[in-house]
């Protein structure tokens, strides 16, 4: 009798981890479509902030006791997120108060809740709400739509890539040119006392060569500020990307030109920028931010 043979069997193949998914750049009705509801996140964020302003509560620290975080700033990310993911769940977060999903459409969306919590502890009406909804692009990300809200002002500053950028629905544009000795830059500090010290020497060595300088507290909004001509440049080396993310794009969409500095960025308009960054280069926090070109915008 013959003795059969039988065929081994072949073990499973390991499948390859799928790779994230890199949508199409976004056409003109998709790229507003994605204004108006980071317009919607962020006007329901700045609810919160109006609601509970002069009487905040749940104050803790984070990085240092100088880096306060309330329960407006909690309240403010649950509700754009909340907001947000009712209606994209598919797409990531990065919120600066612990919201952190990778998503799967090859979209996310950046949140500030509360740009200026020390103002705002303090009674300064000079706070915004930041959104921005970037896009996956290779390994990096790239803001297609920001909004930037201020709820003391009734202020909403908008940019998509490749649409300008407005305020309340107006067009901006910075100031270009400017001379350096003319010009009023905004800046800002970090929380650490070494950070700070550096930051200093840099402040100490650019004052005598500029107009002034201007340190409102918030960066969201001095970006914005620099798209509307309301001061000329802002510099800040140690931020995180919330921060800057919808900033940058408001800015870069009214013409300024806008690059890492550090771990932040830095913003002018075109004849000033180059100036203004090789002032700062020696003092410069020494690390760079993951920051780069956006995609082309839509034809």
């Amino acid at each position: 009798m013959t003795e059969s043979r039988r065929t081994p069997p072949v073990p499973p193949r390991s499948r390859a981890p799928r790779a994230p998914r890199i949508p199409d750049p976004p056409g003109h009705a998709e790229l507003a479509a994605l204004l108006d509801l980071a317009v919607a996140a962020a006007r329901a964020g700045g609810v919160e902030l109006v609601h509970r302003a002069g009487h905040a509560t749940g104050i803790a620290f984070k990085s240092t006791a100088t880096d306060p975080v309330s329960d407006a700033d909690r309240a403010g990310e649950a509700a754009v997120v909340g907001l947000l993911s009712t209606e994209r769940p598919e797409d990531g977060f990065l919120g600066e108060e612990g919201t952190d999903r990778a998503g799967s459409s090859g979209f996310r969306w950046v949140i500030d809740p509360l740009d200026g919590t020390v103002n705002y502890l303090y009674g300064i009406p000079h706070t915004a709400v930041s959104v921005a909804c970037e896009q996956r692009s290779g390994e990096s990300w790239h803001a297609v739509a920001g909004v930037v809200h201020d709820p003391a002002r009734g202020e909403t500053f908008t940019a998509a890539l490749g649409q300008g950028a407005c305020l309340n629905g107006r067009p901006l544009w910075v100031n270009d040119p400017v001379d350096p000795a003319s010009a009023l830059v905004a800046t800002g500090f970090a929380y650490s006392s070494g950070a700070r010290a550096r930051q200093g020497a840099a402040a100490a060595a650019l004052l005598p060569r500029v107009r002034d300088l201007r340190c409102g507290g918030s960066a969201a909004l001095d970006l914005c500020w620099v798209a509307a001509g309301r001061c000329d440049a802002y510099y800040e080396d140690e931020l995180g990307r919330w921060d800057w993310a919808a900033g940058a794009l408001i800015a870069a969409e009214a013409g300024a030109v806008v690059t890492p500095l550090g771990n932040g960025v830095a913003a002018a308009g075109p004849a000033l920028h180059a100036e203004l960054t090789g002032l700062l280069a020696p003092f410069a926090a020494p690390f760079a931010a993951p920051f780069a070109a956006p995609p082309a915008a839509p034809a």
